[in-house]
């Protein structure tokens, strides 16, 4: 007489009163650890496991967090790689991100014990950063940021915008749709190639609401070229709004090409706009600098609601302006000759298949086109690169020339013995 599969699977209460499932229960919620848990019966009941190592494959198929992210190594010597997240946040922005996810005063006096002004230090931190703006705002996202301008200042109304500016800044997200969607008409002036302060001049009238120049932060064009300098557009009569978009506080040498808002503001700026996660290295938000009358209009208006950020943004924002080098500042200004002696000896413990070989990064992200960032690499059989990338953490080269190139650039040097163990782990 066969015996039931079904009377030797273990009862599901029972199961997850078990002491080795107590962690993960924790760790990761009763329903998850219970759907895991269901999964391994079934198994049981097919007969392709004994009741005795249910437990064992629960725990095996259960993951190592609660989120599905999983870490990366950035070793493809992209900066800003937007795949990957973007900027990496600073240890002292992590920090705040921690302090910050339980309760805290983010809308609240502690010492009046009465509501506050949201994000009030975060906001503080921005004006000190930048004190020729006379005000600031902070939203979700740089795209949030310039439709709140344009909303405000030019729904119903004209922007008048170069063609050479109208740009698409990836997976088919071009700015003029974000223009249009705020109830505005562009008023396209130049052409592709060249526009002159005179093509302006003849589009400013009664009906335009703003001037828009925007920052083609992801090509470079060559040749019979012309654009207007801000300088030239301040004064026009409408505001004009600058979308720099990468967040660069003040030039930098290494990006000379690359707009910063401190600059844009002196050279006359009414209103600029910027990405917090780019060369600012911080979270995910939109930077709104300019007059004080028009960031108060910014912020009276209802969109400014649907914009907000949240406490762990605000939080990290404020660590990461206050606070020390962020990775994308290191990463960008890495020594070469460091890299090449990380490089070296992370060759020397991977021995035959390992290289040492010379690797331009990028700044990626949408910033600095066309800058090479001269570095090091170490080059192993493309074979790795799959290997790799499976891997907890997952290390993510480039591939070039049938070879798959560890690039030091954006790899801390507290990393190295990590990245080795990786590499060693797919042989």
């Amino acid at each position: 007489m066969q015996t039931d599969p079904r009377r030797a699977v273990p009862q599901t209460d029972s199961l997850l009163t078990d002491p080795r499932l107590a962690e993960p229960q924790r760790r990761l919620g009763r329903p998850r650890v219970r759907d895991a848990v269901h999964v391994s019966q079934g198994r049981v009941r097919e007969g392709s496991l004994s009741p005795e190592h249910l437990v064992d494959d629960v725990l095996s198929a259960l993951p190592a967090r609660a989120t599905s992210l999983t870490p990366v190594i950035n070793a493809t010597g992209t900066v800003l790689h937007t795949n990957l997240g973007r900027a990496p946040l600073s240890a002292a922005a992590r920090d705040a991100l921690i302090a910050a996810s339980g309760y805290v005063d983010v809308e609240y006096d502690l010492a009046e014990g009465k509501r506050a002004a949201r994000g009030r230090a975060t906001l503080d931190a921005l004006r000190a950063a930048l004190p020729d703006a006379g005000d600031v705002m902070v939203v979700n996202n740089g795209a949030a940021a310039l439709l709140l301008a344009v909303t405000v200042l030019a729904s119903g109304r004209e922007v008048v915008w170069s063609r050479g500016e109208l740009v698409e800044i990836g997976d088919g997200f071009r700015l003029p749709d974000l223009v249009a969607c705020t109830g505005a008409t562009l008023r396209e002036v130049g052409t592709t190639n060249r526009t002159t302060r005179a093509d302006y001049v003849a589009a400013v009238g009664e009906h335009s609401g703003c001037v828009l120049k925007v920052h083609t932060s992801n090509f470079r064009m060559t040749g019979f070229t012309s654009s207007v300098p801000i300088a030239e557009l301040a004064g026009l009569g409408p505001p004009l709004v600058v979308d720099v978009g990468s967040g660069l506080l003040a030039p930098d040498r290494l990006l000379p090409g690359e707009p910063d808002i401190a600059t844009a503001l002196r050279s006359g700026a009414d209103v600029v706009t910027a990405s917090g996660d780019k060369l600012l290295g911080g979270p995910q938000a939109g930077l709104i600098v300019g007059q004080a009358d028009l960031v108060a209009r910014f912020r009276r208006h209802p969109l400014a609601r649907a914009l907000r950020v949240d406490k762990l943004t605000l939080a990290a924002l404020e660590a990461t302006i206050g606070g020390p080098p962020t990775p994308t500042a290191v990463a960008l200004h890495a020594d070469a000759g460091e890299l090449r002696s990380r490089a070296e000896g992370l060759a020397a413990w991977l021995g035959d298949e390992a290289h040492v070989v010379p690797s331009d990064g990028e700044v990626g992200g949408g910033s600095g086109p066309g800058v090479a960032l001269p570095g090091w690499a170490v080059s192993l059989p493309e074979r790795y690169a799959a290997r790799l990338r499976a891997g907890d953490p997952a290390v993510v080269g480039r591939l070039e020339g049938g070879r798959c190139l560890l690039d030091l650039r954006c790899v801390p040097a507290s990393e190295d013995d990590t990245l080795v163990r990786a590499v060693l782990a797919c042989r």
